[in-house]
């Protein structure tokens, strides 16, 4: 879906025009994006959560020259689906609603194909 789709569809369903819609998207996703830039966590119950994790500086490599450069840290954005979202995506299953502050070691797979936690010890 695109952000002209969800435009399309905030109008039909509020019976309100295109540019109507339009103002809408952009007030909810401009004030996501300035809540972020606050460093603020964004809750959206049953939907999900969006905040930031940063990312450790490291040593890269060019891939062209093949030499060693410092690749500065960086926050980056992360969303965490809710519960009931996942249960909408995945019925049947079962999910354990874990605590929201554990997320940041949950490991995800390195270039390599092993688990990593994110440079965290």
């Amino acid at each position: 879906m695109t952000k002209a789709d969800l435009v399309e569809r905030v109008s039909e369903a509020a019976g309100i025009s295109r540019s109507e819609a339009e103002a809408v998207v952009n007030t909810v996703l401009n004030s996501i994006v300035d809540a972020l830039r606050l460093g603020e966590k964004i809750e959206l119950r049953g939907f999900g959560s969006f905040r930031l994790r940063m990312r450790r500086g490291r040593l890269g490599r060019n891939p062209k020259t093949g030499t060693k450069v410092d690749v500065p840290g960086k926050a980056v954005s992360y969303f965490k689906p809710g519960k009931e979202l996942r249960e909408l995506l995945n019925p049947g299953e079962i999910f354990v609603d874990d605590n929201d502050d554990a997320d940041e070691d949950v490991p995800f797979l390195d270039k390599e194909g092993g688990a990593s936690t994110g440079g965290k010890p």
